[in-house]
């Protein structure tokens, strides 16, 4: 997959609406028509790139109504880190690997990234997914209320 830290010429970039759109169509809806994705969902944050008019366009034409996003047919939730793996779970399990040896260079910091998820097994997958199900039982089952005492455990 190409970097998302380096532009064609291999010099440093930070993400914005036209990278992030490209990625999208460039790498991520060829990968998904490689396999049966009728019914995938699509959630993502509220980060600037993401939300960008041209962004929730393109991803409403790939996604339709399964599209959790802020300004999409289904709205991100607010304060929702006890709701999604990718905030209660990836971001704080790949963070905590990938600064474990305190990267100096982008290059390592890359190299880091791209370790640390290729190495994510299907069986945790699957533990988080049985997690996040446990969550939403005791949301639905609590109407909404506060869960702190589940919220650290996975």
């Amino acid at each position: 997959m190409e970097s998302f830290f380096k532009n064609d010429e291999g010099h440093n970039v930070t993400v914005n609406g036209d990278r992030y759109r490209a990625m999208i169509t460039n790498f991520f809806i060829p990968e998904l028509n490689n396999h049966d994705v009728q019914e995938l969902w699509f959630q993502q944050d509220d980060a600037t790139c993401h939300t960008a008019r041209a962004t929730i366009d393109l991803l409403k034409d790939t996604f339709g109504d399964r599209l959790i996003s802020r300004f999409g047919p289904v709205n991100w939730p607010p304060r929702s880190c006890d709701l999604t793996p990718l905030d209660y779970f990836l971001w704080v399990y790949v963070k905590s690997l990938v600064y474990a040896d305190k990267p100096q260079t982008l290059d390592h910091l890359e190299y880091n990234i791209h370790r640390v998820i290729a190495d994510i097994r299907p069986q945790m997958l699957e533990k988080v997914i049985e997690n996040w199900m446990s969550r939403l039982d005791y949301i639905r089952a609590s109407r909404g209320s506060p869960m702190p005492e589940i919220i650290f455990k996975i």
